[in-house]
């Protein structure tokens, strides 16, 4: 499909020091989506899933990845327009305006950055309880410190580290499956073979309303997949692997979440309804299902390989992170030093990034509450830049014909569903963080007046 070049240059290059370099090819692009997203994403929300879904958690994931899908959809389309690290940022921009591209970037900033805390203060937390005598907080921003190195080395290196990671987080998730079946075919499934699906009865008949509120709280172990797109200058060749990368990675990481929360679902000794009345039990749920069901030896094999992944998961967050900073910079939205580039790396950007991660996540491993606030707020942000995307599509390819002829289906029916989609979600999220994403709004708001009055010429 061939598209009108949109009024930007795709690519900036020069001796500028905005240039990065060329140097990921189509694996590189899926193994930072997957560490983004974690293959075992689903092991601390499953029995919250489980609870809220009345025992349909696997459906619940079915709907979500399908729901997810035409965010990935309309990703897809706009890499191909506009191949820049400012992926959304950017896409708003070319698709609604200049004013609208800042608003879709300031809140994807909040995502972008929030998204890392948790998976760096997740990282503390499971090293604290394997090694007691060093605080939490120390493990995180050890765990800040090294992922943060790694990305200063440069995309391609921290690549190749982190596929080791995703290929270790891959075997485990094997060997999680394996053991399941064996007990399964062993001992037999404590619930019904279908109930994954459908629901274990405990709670009452099937209820599609409990199973789409379950799917509110799923599609959070979905972000970072949209953060392949940010990469999109980086890519040797064209765009288009970038769109494959962003389509492929989400179907296999639904593929892996709906795999492992049906087998576990099969393992689970207590109902849905045991669960929904004891939250305390909600959190530990798939490890304690694991080490009743399998053994202990394979719940702390788990929990080793969370523990890590979270960093490195943490890791491509914070790439992402850096390079939403210096296409916004770029833009002339944010500072022009966040643009500045060292061997085709944006290493100030990328060091911004990893100051304010580091300070969230100490701050928040310090609090016994902590990663409460963080998680509460983190996917208001990325909802919000999603229904910015979809809007993005429409008005590019059919509002602004700068792609030619209207495909109705594929450039109208497609966002505008994806939009209804992340603005329901929206509304499900939580009274606290829909207040987080109102104030974060306000502010970026703020800054965008002040800099229409001081430069109504820039960007």
């Amino acid at each position: 499909m061939s598209h009108t070049e949109p009024t930007e240059p795709s690519t900036r290059t020069g001796d500028d020091g905005q240039a990065l370099r060329r140097s990921l090819g189509f694996r590189d692009l899926v193994v930072y989506g997957l560490l983004f997203i974690a293959p075992m994403a689903p092991v601390g929300v499953y029995g919250t899933l489980d609870a809220k879904s009345h025992g349909a958690v696997a459906l619940v994931y079915v709907v979500a990845t399908v729901a997810m899908a035409f965010t990935a959809f309309s990703y897809a389309q706009m890499v191909r327009v506009v191949p820049q690290a400012g992926s959304v940022f950017a896409y708003a921009r070319v698709g609604l305006g200049k004013e609208a591209g800042f608003v879709a970037g300031w809140m994807a900033m909040l995502d972008y950055l929030l998204i890392p805390a948790v998976a760096y203060l997740f990282s503390g937390i499971a090293m604290n309880s394997l090694v007691p005598e060093v605080s939490r907080w120390v493990w995180t921003a050890i765990a800040v410190v090294v992922t943060t190195l790694l990305n200063l080395w440069g995309v391609r290196a921290a690549a190749r580290v982190g596929f080791l990671v995703l290929a270790m987080e891959i075997v485990v998730l094997l060997v999680f499956a394996v053991s399941a079946i064996v007990v399964l075919a062993r001992d037999g499934a404590h619930r019904g073979w279908l109930s994954p699906l459908s629901g274990d009865g405990t709670q009452g008949a099937f209820a599609l309303s409990a199973v789409l509120g379950a799917v509110s709280v799923a599609v959070l172990s979905y972000l970072g997949f949209d953060a392949i797109a940010s990469f999109a200058e980086e890519v040797t060749g064209s765009s288009e692997k970038v769109a494959r990368a962003v389509l492929f990675c989400l179907a296999l990481a639904g593929v892996l979440f709906i795999a492992q929360t049906y087998l576990i679902a099969l393992l689970e000794p207590m109902s849905s309804a045991r669960l929904a009345d004891d939250p305390v039990k909600q959190g530990s749920a798939f490890y304690d299902a694991v080490d009743t069901s399998v053994g202990t030896w394979l719940h702390d094999l788990v929990a080793v390989s969370k523990a890590i992944g979270a960093a490195f998961a943490a890791l491509a967050g914070q790439a992402a992170a850096g390079r939403l900073l210096f296409g916004m910079s770029r833009g002339r939205r944010l500072p022009r030093v966040l643009s500045r580039t060292e061997s085709g790396v944006p290493r100030v950007a990328l060091l911004c990034a990893a100051v304010i991660t580091l300070v969230a996540a100490v701050w928040a491993a310090r609090r016994d509450d902590g990663m409460d606030h963080l998680v509460s707020v983190v996917n208001v942000g990325a909802l919000t830049a999603f229904t910015l995307l979809h809007a993005s599509v429409v008005g590019w390819f059919a509002v602004r014909r700068g792609g030619g002829p209207v495909v109705w289906w594929r450039h109208v029916l497609v966002p505008v569903v994806g939009a209804v989609i992340t603005v329901v979600v929206i509304f499900e999220a939580s009274g606290a963080a829909q207040v987080v994403g109102a104030v974060w709004l306000a502010v970026g708001l703020v800054v965008l007046v002040v800099q229409r009055g001081r430069a109504p010429a820039a960007g």
